[in-house]
């Protein structure tokens, strides 16, 4: 896969609707991109600090989101634009969602894309695709009730930049017990798509 010319110079994080930033899908990809020398930074959304099951309205949730990306580009140094975005199912969707209405970005990385409710494959959450503009990564169980790998290929073709799935075989929504394979996925991507290495990988 080509490089892409972008340098990033963090990462953050945003929790599916039902966990906060201790999920462990979370902490796992944290400890995987630490481990390339990247500053990574895991949110919370204002309903989860507030003690509620029920998520906020999507306007708070992507002010949220734009919040903390700010906070993190800040902290490093630099733009927005410098920042992989993206998280597990409703996390990921709010930065993809984000990032398509003008925030700038590096990237996203989607676990778990909830592509649709399960059983409900005509309510597709895809209206915002085309509008991005930056390589993606998808990875997501092979049996995911939430899309199928056909239907989830299928939408984002209409993604306007490099799109790339990991499958991860036998797998749910929830992905568990497979956190590790997940946080390898997001690793591999970042070093095949933006040059990152881990610390001491003098590897050309």
């Amino acid at each position: 896969m080509a490089q892409c010319p972008v340098a990033v110079a963090g990462v953050l994080l945003a929790p599916g609707a039902g966990a906060g930033s201790d999920q462990p899908a979370l902490v796992a990809i944290d400890g995987a991109v630490a481990a390339l020398g990247l500053p990574v930074a895991r949110m919370d959304f204002p309903y989860r600090l507030a003690g509620r099951r029920r998520p906020d309205p999507e306007g708070v949730l992507e002010a949220a989101v734009r919040d903390h990306a700010a906070a993190l580009a800040s902290r490093v140094g630099t733009g927005t634009g410098s920042l992989v975005l993206g998280g597990r199912s409703m996390g990921g969707r709010i930065c993809s969602q984000v990032v398509a209405a003008g925030l700038p970005a590096a990237g996203l990385v989607l676990v778990s894309y909830p592509l649709h409710p399960p059983g409900k494959p005509e309510r597709l959450r895809t209206a915002h695709l085309p509008a991005l503009r930056v390589p993606c990564l998808f990875v997501a169980g092979t049996k995911d009730a939430f899309g199928s790998p056909a239907e989830l290929e299928a939408a984002t073709e209409a993604i306007g930049a490099p799109v790339t799935h990991v499958w991860v075989e036998g797998g749910d929504h929830g992905l568990r017990r497979r956190d590790a394979e997940v946080a390898a996925a997001v690793a591999a991507w970042l070093h095949d798509t933006f040059g990152i290495r881990a610390r001491g990988d003098r590897r050309r």
